[in-house]
């Protein structure tokens, strides 16, 4: 038995490449603080739309490419990562049969997971504690996650990605 060929891979490996972009945008000083973690909302999104084909190892892969851009820790960004990956394939079909206001909180703590063991990791190896405002992109995740949830799911269904 011949497998169908999966339909749409590039759309998936072009969203984390925007969300590596804009995570490296310029902001406003007082937006700064804010800066949601567009890489780790874009694979939230795939896992919740994808589970059969973006995964946990999809979540390590991307962690590591995320650490080597971010001069991070190698493997710091994809524990994280893959802890949030493995989260929402437990938890995708509540989270998807979700209003996209309630997603947005499921979001929040999935957010607040990856950024207190990036936290917690840094604490380990030696890094001084930082304030409580690291905690501040999961709030602008959850605030943004309906525009990339809307924004991908229109994605996905107009290149018919399976």
């Amino acid at each position: 038995m011949i497998a169908a060929p999966r339909a749409g891979s590039w759309v998936v490996a072009f969203s984390f490449l925007a969300a590596f972009l804009l995570g490296g945008l310029p902001l406003p000083g007082w937006l700064e603080r804010f800066r949601p973690d567009w890489v780790a909302m874009v694979l939230i999104y795939w896992n919740m739309a994808l589970p059969h084909r973006v995964g946990i190892s999809t979540g390590w892969l991307v962690g590591l490419l995320l650490d080597v851009g971010r001069g991070a820790l190698l493997g710091q960004h994809a524990l994280a990562l893959a802890a949030v990956a493995y989260l929402t394939c437990q938890m995708y079909r509540r989270i998807r049969a979700a209003p996209l206001w309630q997603q947005a909180f499921s979001i929040l703590v999935f957010l607040l997971v990856e950024q207190i063991l990036v936290f917690w990791i840094s604490g380990v190896i030696g890094y001084p504690p930082r304030d409580w405002w690291y905690l501040a992109p999961a709030v602008g995740g959850m605030v943004c996650w309906p525009l990339v949830f809307v924004i991908l799911r229109d994605a996905r269904r107009y290149f018919q990605v399976s």
